[in-house]
């Protein structure tokens, strides 16, 4: 039955063009995926909050967009920019400056509800081709005119920010095309803004499209996939959450087009080499501070969905959880292509989510009860095989008998029916949220196993420590060595510094119980700061010298991305 005492007045229309909103608002412009009354009901419970507090939207950001940033680009350069890639492919007006230097860092949106844009572009320029990305590239070498790419904007990492102005490249607007297609070598070549929902249609129409014997998936699925472009999936070394079998995309690309102040050049999509380090590994998740990509070759797979099997388990406890997981990385018998762990507090959250939460107040928590299955206690592991007919099933099958041994409970494929729907539907809820007052955020670890147990315990007591805070975690990558642990946590909205010194907190501590500086999100100028700590100086002073040889003049997304020109 609905609860009357929670209503919430979710604002639903599609954002005004030309407002603040339209350019922080997630995904579509009029669709919209509002949190389920029990979940709203749990975060009131949890955070001390009435349901009152989800009545009236705020900082909702509907006001036109204003630029009072001075302009950074002379005449001269904007004629110039026109002259490669024509006028109507260039842009100077105020919406466009902001549109395009900001992401979906929380930082960005604060900043953006409050109508306070943090930087603007000098000029927008939407290139056509590689030859013009290579024509502007010498020219702003030439100029010293700093120069940043712009992909889906969807970087939670400040990665996108023209931090000193300059010229933003938007690669999404022309430079989408497939360039090759190779059946034989299972490759395909696109340019770098094409983006995930087009490259994975192409594949899976091949037969048609392509003239293929078979259907093929890219196999790379990031929640941003709707919103994101394969350029920014490898600038940034994005994990899609299907890589447990898949592989992220450093494992996908096989080869690399691009772009740099000294030069352009390709490398060679051999499947492998023994001619010493590969500079195309050097350009994967370099972020835009060596160069353009303008195109890449990447493995491609079999699509067969009709093999596909889905599982899910609710365990006693997250020891438990975190064993079936990694003797699932372990086993050799194949991985998962999903595979996803939830910690206690994730779980009963993910209950609500996927519109368990009341079957299992009504029908089964007796049964739980006495199983060993108890509230805040409890994990729930999701899973996927895919492949070959055989394999896929002997994934499910060996799986759960992991999963069963540890004391789990089989909840049949419906959770992960559930997750599957809403995989690229639930980041919309972040607005719904913030325009509640509800800080949402996410920071996110790679583990090894011997010390998974620590990170989570450490960076839990110091989320759980700051008043009416929530913190979920999930792992959702998962390799024989070790996963990664994806934090997400919920407060009452704060101002900008403070959340700044929250999230810096939360880094710093990730660091600090052994975990990595990012899995899958990347550095940015976010996590820039941290650099030198985290790898070490001896490693940092490689990158840089890589950045003086490719960016004498530092013209290339310069401001702090990598942490490599904060000295």
């Amino acid at each position: 039955m609905p609860d009357p005492s929670i209503d919430p007045r979710w604002l639903t229309p599609p954002p005004l063009q030309g407002s603040y909103r339209s350019i922080f608002k997630w995904g579509a412009p009029g669709r919209s995926y509002h949190p389920r009354t029990g979940l709203v009901r749990l975060l009131c419970e949890r955070m001390g909050l009435s349901p009152q507090s989800f009545s009236t939207p705020r900082n909702t950001g509907e006001a036109a967009v204003r630029n009072d940033l001075p302009a950074t680009m002379d005449a001269v350069h904007v004629s110039a920019m026109a002259d490669i890639v024509g006028k109507e492919n260039v842009q100077c007006d105020d919406y466009a400056r902001i549109r395009y230097a900001h992401g979906q860092a929380v930082e960005e949106i604060l900043a953006l509800r409050h109508e306070r844009p943090r930087a603007a572009a000098g000029v927008v320029v939407h290139p056509r081709q590689r030859e013009d990305v290579q024509a502007i590239v010498a020219y702003c070498h030439a100029q010293h005119i700093p120069l940043t790419v712009y992909g889906g904007g969807s970087s939670v990492t400040l990665g996108v920010t023209p931090a000193r102005g300059g010229v933003t490249l938007v690669m999404q607007t022309h430079m989408r095309r497939l360039l090759a297609f190779n059946e034989a070598n299972r490759t395909a070549t696109v340019e770098s803004g094409m983006m995930g929902p087009a490259y994975e249609a192409l594949l899976n129409d091949a037969p048609a499209r392509l003239r293929a014997r078979h259907r093929y998936t890219c196999g790379h699925f990031p929640q941003s996939f709707e919103f994101s472009t394969v350029g920014g999936w490898v600038a940034t070394l994005g994990a899609g959450q299907q890589s447990s079998y898949y592989g992220d995309i450093y494992d996908l690309v096989l080869g690399q087009k691009v772009v740099t102040p000294i030069g352009t050049f390709s490398t060679a999509d051999y499947p492998a080499t023994a001619t010493g380090p590969k500079v195309n590994d050097i350009f994967k998740g370099s972020e835009g501070a060596f160069g353009v990509l303008t195109a890449a070759t990447l493995k491609i797979f079999r699509l067969m969905p009709e093999n596909r099997r889905r599982f899910a388990y609710l365990l006693p406890g997250w020891p438990q959880t975190i064993a079936a997981a990694r003797e699932i990385s372990q086993g050799e018998f194949g991985m998962p292509s999903v595979l996803r762990i939830s910690d206690p507090e994730e779980t009963e959250a993910a209950l609500q989510l996927y519109g368990l939460g009341g079957r299992i107040g009504e029908y089964a928590e007796r049964l739980l009860r006495l199983k060993g299955l108890l509230p805040m206690k409890r994990c729930l592991l999701i899973g996927q095989s895919d492949g070959e007919r055989h394999f896929a099933r002997n994934i499910a099958r060996q799986s759960g008998r992991i999963c069963r041994r540890l004391g789990a409970l089989w909840l049949s494929g419906y959770p992960v029916d559930r997750w599957s729907h809403g995989r690229f539907l639930d980041p919309y809820m972040r607005d719904d949220l913030h325009d509640m007052g509800v800080l949402i955020d996410t920071l996110e670890t790679a583990v090894t196993w011997d010390r998974l147990m620590q990170v989570h315990a450490g960076v839990r007591e110091l989320i759980k420590a700051r008043p009416q805070t929530l913190c979920m975690c999930h792992a959702s990558h998962f390799y024989p060595q070790g996963t990664n642990l994806y934090f997400i946590f919920m407060t009452p909205m704060t101002g900008v510094d403070d959340f700044r010194r929250f999230q810096a907190d939360i880094i710093s501590r990730i660091v600090a119980c052994g975990g990595s500086l990012s899995h899958h999100h990347g550095v940015g100028k976010l996590m820039g700061p941290w650099m030198d700590g985290h790898l070490g100086r001896a490693q940092v002073d490689v990158l840089r010298a890589l950045k003086r040889h490719f960016d004498p003049h530092n013209i290339m997304n310069p401001g702090g991305t990598l942490g490599l020109d904060l000295h």
